[in-house]
């Protein structure tokens, strides 16, 4: 069943209306409920179009009027509850735009109504991209593209058509075909005029991206799917915090990383660090010391300082919406580089900055080194007065983890072994379990003597209380573990289910804090999904990374990256430019050294031969190329190439009767308004231009294309008709 050009018009009109939908529900401001009564509203004006039942002009102007003031008092009187202010006006700006396109898509429309609703689709669009921070995003936007430059082209088309057909309503025969015209060939050839369109403007908007500038947040859905700071990134965490952020498979941060090469088993992205134990959770025994950093005027903001340039490694890290003001880094991070004009360290180490619950990127250079275990083991110095809370235990605990701590350390001799052997008896000898199990006033007696299953935040809880029992200096270190490496972007996905605990160990003389890790390797995080599903998710997730690397966390940093790398390249070409001037200018130099006789008379007379033979060649060249371009025009050999190519189709419709016509006039030969082209035709009485003629009413009314023989056949009956006209 044919589509008839009305029918393809609504269709696309739709599609353009649902497109601006559809990139604010990507954005989450509409729930279950806003969806499905839009959708319903949709589906109900489609069939309700050129029918008594829809709302005529007036009231639906009336319904306009009364919508602005009745959203202006939702936002003046706080009706509908968001995040914050900010939220709260985009919030009901969508809402309000949507109201109104649901207004006009039951009203009888005409062509004013069809762009009042373009320019809502429109609005809603731009509303988007400040709402959204997901890549389906972009999947929206392109699909809006599309669809939209079908509907403007189809707009265009249909009140041109409808021009025309009432101006030559006297021609009924010419009303025909224009109206034919219009109303059969844009379903066919209208999409790819639309992406012709997209690329073209692409193209233009390419530069723009590169050059307007951008914050490194993703607006206002930068709030959607925080984490709370309860449960594992604040100066309180109670046992069982990070078990309860390990059961979500939220993407945390995607991390790109350079320089010195670190295996995944080996990532571990510190966060908070904590030093007090009261047998039911970990706080800190200082808090609201933190040493500021301010970035200046300069790229990155210098932290410590590094051992040496073979352990540094270099982490691009895009964090994605938390409620928690901790930078995640490889240990132990000096440098850092970020739009943040300043950064924070406490006394644990962790890095903070102020945070607005947005996406957020940023480098960080870390020195991985340690120290050698050989120098470990010699290090059995007396911790100082600086050191006592890392050795402090609850007021009471049960005596048996003192016992079984020695029982494991004591056979070793120094500090460090003493440390490993706790971490492989834990890692040996108890089960990893995301499950709740321990309990009572002690659960870290629990987990050791009774249920022996635990996760990764009692096994370092554990250790740390065993060495603190020996005499050994420890702490916690909450953050994520490992991650999901993705070859198709070069990144590894860390996500909520990658939260993990450890242990730090203090060594005074190397004045170093050493990581140990008791938690079993098989329970470091949930298997990574295989097979085709996998893969597909891989896929999805490298456009996700693609869309936070190049659009949402394309700052002003960036932008000065790039502008540099122009600028470099710039440079370069004028020192290329530059460098082949000179060379040009020293042969020329030295040309003029031999033909004014500075090194005798035959130097002179061969210089003036070369340079007599290179303006001859030079003229000859001039001319040989002048001739072959008269040659190719008289050929027409590009008007052939071109023939060849494109076939000839819709162009052919047009351009290969009028240079027949003009061919004809040029020699007193001119159609007349009352004749039909072949009347004409048959008129001059001659076979190429009955057979030209012939072709072209098959082409212009029977909707048929011409194939490459019959354009060139074309072509040779034009060439013998304007030979004849100029014979």
């Amino acid at each position: 069943m044919a589509l008839s050009f009305e029918t393809f018009f609504r269709l696309v009109s739709y599609a353009a209306v649902f497109c601006g939908f559809l990139a604010l529900w990507v954005s989450g401001t509409f729930g279950v409920v806003g969806t499905a009564v839009f959708i319903a509203i949709m589906i109900a004006a489609w069939f309700l179009e050129d029918s008594r039942w829809q709302i005529s002009e007036k009231v639906g102007t009336a319904l306009i009027v009364l919508a602005l003031p009745l959203f202006y008092l939702i936002w003046r009187f706080q009706l509908i509850s968001l995040y914050s202010s900010e939220t709260v006006i985009a919030g009901i700006l969508a809402r309000m735009i949507l109201a109104l396109t649901a207004i006009k898509l039951l009203q009888k429309k005409g062509d004013r109504d069809w762009i009042f609703l373009y320019l809502m689709a429109f609005f809603e669009v731009l509303l988007a991209a400040g709402l959204s921070i997901s890549a389906l995003y972009l999947v929206t936007f392109l699909a809006y593209l599309l669809v939209m430059v079908c509907s403007i082209i189809a707009f265009e088309m249909r009140k041109t058509a409808r021009d025309v057909e009432t101006k030559t309503a006297i021609d009924k025969k010419k009303e025909v075909s224009v109206f034919t015209s219009a109303a059969v060939v844009p379903a066919r050839r209208l999409p790819t005029t639309s992406i012709a369109l997209i690329v073209f403007i692409v193209m233009l908007a390419a530069p723009l991206f590169f050059m307007l500038p951008r914050v490194g947040g993703a607006g206002f859905g930068g709030k959607q799917g925080g984490m709370n700071t309860q449960t594992g990134f604040s100066d309180l965490v109670r046992l069982g915090g990070i078990g309860r952020i390990q059961q979500n498979s939220e993407v945390v941060m995607r991390v790109k990383l350079e320089g010195n090469s670190v295996e995944q088993d080996g990532l571990y992205f510190r966060g908070t660090a904590l030093d007090t134990f009261d047998n039911q959770a970990w706080s800190r025994a200082r808090t609201g010391t933190k040493e500021p950093y301010v970035r200046g005027e300069r790229e990155f903001i210098q932290i410590d300082q590094p051992a040496g340039r073979d352990s540094l490694s270099i982490q691009t890290i895009y964090l994605e919406p938390l409620d928690t003001a901790v930078l995640f880094a490889l240990p132990k991070a000096v440098a850092v580089q970020s739009i943040f004009p300043l950064i924070e360290k406490d006394s644990y180490g962790a890095l903070t900055f102020r945070r607005n619950y947005e996406r957020v990127s940023y480098k960080v250079l870390s020195d991985r080194s340690l120290p050698d275990k050989s120098r470990l083991r010699l290090d059995n110095n007396a911790y100082g007065p600086e050191s006592q809370n890392y050795l402090q235990l609850p007021a009471s605990y049960d005596r048996r983890i003192f016992d079984l701590a020695y029982s494991i350390a004591s056979k070793e001799k120094n500090r460090y072994d003493r440390a490993a052997a706790v971490e492989k008896y834990l890692q040996n000898n108890l089960g990893y379990t995301l499950e709740q199990k321990a309990s009572g006033d002690e659960p870290v007696a629990d987990f050791l003597f009774n249920v022996r299953e635990g996760h990764c935040e009692y096994f370092a809880t554990a250790m740390a209380v065993m060495l603190r029992t020996q005499g050994i200096a420890t702490r916690i270190v909450n953050g994520f573990h490992g991650g999901e490496y993705n070859e198709t972007v070069d990144m590894t996905v860390v996500r909520s289910s990658n939260a993990h605990s450890w242990v730090e160990v203090y060594f005074p003389k190397e004045n170093v804090w050493v990581p140990f890790d008791p938690t079993p390797f098989s329970g470091d995080a949930a298997p990574a999904s295989s097979g085709l599903v996998g893969q597909f998710n891989k896929y999805v997730e490298a456009l996700e990374a693609f869309w936070i690397q190049y659009f949402v966390a394309f700052d002003n940093q960036e932008q000065r990256s790039l502008v540099k790398t122009l600028r470099n390249g710039f440079v370069d070409y004028q020192a290329q430019s530059a460098s082949y001037l000179t060379h040009a200018q020293d042969i020329l130099a030295e040309w003029w050294k031999d033909a004014r006789g500075d090194k005798g008379m035959q130097s002179s007379l061969a210089a003036i031969g070369y340079a007599v033979a290179y303006i001859v060649g030079g003229v000859l060249g001039i001319i040989l190329l002048v001739w072959l371009g008269r040659k190719i025009v008289k050929m027409n050999f590009w008007r052939r190439v071109r023939n060849r190519v494109y076939s000839r189709e819709r162009d052919s419709v047009v351009e290969f009767y009028e240079r027949m016509q003009q061919a004809l006039a040029k020699k007193g030969i001119s159609r007349q308004p009352f004749e039909t082209p072949l009347e004409f035709a048959f008129g001059v009485g001659s076979a190429e231009v009955v057979s030209i003629t012939e072709k072209y009413n098959r082409v212009r009314f029977g909707e048929e294309a011409l194939s490459p023989d019959e354009a060139e056949e074309i072509e040779g009956l034009l060439e013998r008709l304007e030979e004849i006209e100029t014979g």
